[in-house]
């Protein structure tokens, strides 16, 4: 069985598995990090979304060995105690409601707001359209995206 290395949350992490088993699955059963959800099994709801080499990706469809050798962050290792603004933002705003997309929403709002500090109502439904939220809860997740955008400004 083949070996592959991966930065994972900042630690060189080494594991065997097949190469095409999913990326998720190597966080979650070979590494134990259980931050990024299985929603799906095919990149369609964003509960799994991992930033890969900085942009957000579904774990769930990029395999193990197209990670090889990449830089991959998950909810775990976005910051070392929950201080990333739009962690922070969240939990001001009270966003989640059962909370499993919330990893997912966070990762893709933090990769959002490192490529565009200030982004406006429309790049922030763009950039968030294809995770599910089954409780609904979209109004407080857009108003945490504008809150860590501005914590974010503040923090330069």
């Amino acid at each position: 069985m083949p070996r592959y290395r991966l930065l994972v949350n900042g630690r060189r992490r080494e594991v065997e598995t097949e190469e095409d088993t999913p990326l998720l699955w190597v966080l979650r059963e070979s590494l134990g990090l259980t931050g990024p959800k299985y929603g799906c099994g095919v990149g369609a709801c964003g509960a799994c979304t991992s930033h890969v080499d900085g942009a957000a990706r579904r774990p769930c469809v990029v395999t193990a060995a197209e990670s090889a050798g990449r830089d991959v962050t998950t909810i775990e290792g976005l910051s070392p105690h929950g201080e990333h603004p739009v962690q922070r933002a969240w939990r001001e705003l009270d966003v989640a409601q059962c909370g499993y997309c919330q990893p997912g929403q966070i990762m893709a709002a933090a990769a959002l707001l490192a490529r565009d500090p200030d982004p406006g109502d429309d790049a922030i439904a763009a950039a968030l359209r294809d995770n599910v939220c089954r409780c609904g809860t979209y109004p407080r997740i857009l108003a945490a995206v504008r809150r860590a955008a501005v914590l974010l400004r503040e923090a330069r």
